[in-house]
C-alpha cells in the first residue's frame, strides 16, 4: 500500500486532509478505504463520497470528499509535494468564477475550497446534512 501523509494545518482542524490510494480496485470500496485512511472507529459510518478538487496555492488537487457521521474529510488521489511557508503566509485560490465551489472554514479558521463536483447540488445538500447531523449529535452528548 502507498505511503500516506497527513496534510493537516492543525490537529484540531474539523476537516481532515490525507493522501492515499484511490478506492478503485480496493476491496470493500470507499467504506473500508475511509476507515483505513482516517482510522475511523467502529461506530463511525461513511455516509457519502464525492469526487472533486481541492483548491491549493499550486492549483487544484483531485481527490475524494468523504462525509461521515463524525467528520468531513478529503483524501487526494496522488501524494503532494509542498514547501513549508517561510515568512509571511500568502494564500491564492484557483477558482473558475462560473464554476460552483464549496468554501469550508474549520472551527480553527482554516479555509478549504472544493470544486469540480459532478453533481454540485447533491454534494452541497449532503454536506449541509452531515454538518447539521453532527451538530445535533454534539448537542445530545453529555458533558
Amino acid at each position: 500500500m502507498g505511503r500516506r501523509n497527513p496534510i493537516r494545518p492543525n490537529p484540531k482542524s474539523s476537516a481532515s486532509l490525507k493522501t492515499g490510494p484511490s478506492a478503485s480496485g480496493t476491496e470493500g470500496g470507499f467504506e473500508s478505504l475511509f476507515k483505513q485512511i482516517f482510522e475511523a472507529g467502529a461506530d463511525e459510518k461513511l455516509k457519502k463520497t464525492f469526487a472533486c478538487y481541492l483548491s491549493t496555492t499550486t492549483g487544484p488537487v483531485a481527490g475524494t470528499l468523504y462525509l461521515s457521521t463524525a467528520r468531513v474529510a478529503f483524501c487526494n488521489d496522488r501524494p503532494l509535494s509542498f514547501r513549508a511557508p517561510s515568512g509571511q503566509e500568502t494564500w491564492a485560490y484557483y477558482k473558475n468564477p462560473p464554476q460552483k465551489n464549496i468554501h469550508l472554514v474549520t472551527v480553527d479558521g482554516h479555509e478549504f475550497w472544493l470544486m469540480g463536483f459532478v453533481n454540485f447540488e447533491k454534494a452541497s445538500h449532503h454536506l449541509l446534512d452531515s454538518v447539521s447531523d453532527y451538530r445535533s449529535m454534539q448537542q445530545h452528548v453529555p458533558s
